[in-house]
């Protein structure tokens, strides 16, 4: 894993250090999956961060490790900014993976961001393999809505340059904002996360890690499940 800097910046030196890991990203397509890897985040506590990791085989989308990490946080939360606040729970939660996946889809943007650099794209960086943003929710650049039946997609823009997709996973569902983190290609990201899609709206990666850092974010609060 990569150190490429530390974590103890002011939002201004965060931003700097965005501008500069942008340089470092690479655009390809991802040829051969065997492991997909899930990541999502929740927060226990205001100043706690508890980090999901799930790898599952693929096709068949049966889980083969899992792996959580609850550690203190002090970046505050800051649109745009939130691979500072979340990285290094995620690190974390990496460095105990006994099972290393192949590509690795994350609850966030990838290079659909302001200054390209979301999450999936930040970490992606770190640990030196192919990621993929699946974010619940629009960050950045225009796009029209795609039509109502799964599979159905439009590209997001910022301006002529195509940074991802907005795509229909299930018919008459609200869509996800997909974008290429490091190592990945657009695409690459539509194909797979559309491929890890069953009936429901989040494909099995993200949506099985959401539902374990559920149950253990009621576990930190010190509530029954």
């Amino acid at each position: 894993m990569k150190e490429l800097h530390k974590w103890n910046l002011s939002p201004k030196e965060a931003i700097e250090e965005q501008k500069k890991l942008v340089e470092l990203l690479e655009r390809s397509s991802i040829k051969k999956v065997d492991l997909v890897a899930g990541v999502d985040l929740s927060f226990p506590k205001e100043d706690q961060g508890c980090a999901v990791i799930v790898v599952l085989n693929f096709p068949t989308l049966k889980i083969v490790d899992y792996v959580t990490e609850v550690s203190n946080i002090s970046f505050p939360y800051i649109p745009g900014l939130l691979a500072f606040r979340e990285g290094p729970v995620f690190l974390r939660a990496w460095e105990k993976l006994k099972i290393r996946p192949d590509v690795v889809m994350f609850d966030g943007q990838g290079i659909a961001h302001p200054r390209r650099i979301g999450i999936a794209a930040h970490m992606g960086l770190f640990i030196n393999l192919p990621t993929i943003g699946v974010a619940k929710s629009h960050l950045y650049g225009t796009y029209k809505q795609p039509g109502k039946h799964k599979g159905e997609y439009e590209f997001i823009y910022d301006e002529s340059e195509i940074i991802g997709a907005v795509i229909r996973t299930k018919n008459n569902c609200k869509p996800v904002f997909v974008s290429p983190g490091h190592k990945c290609d657009v695409q690459s990201a539509i194909e797979l996360v559309l491929s890890c899609c069953v009936g429901y709206r989040l494909p099995e990666p993200t949506r099985i890690a959401h539902l374990i850092s559920q149950k253990q974010r009621v576990k930190e609060k010190g509530f029954s499940s």
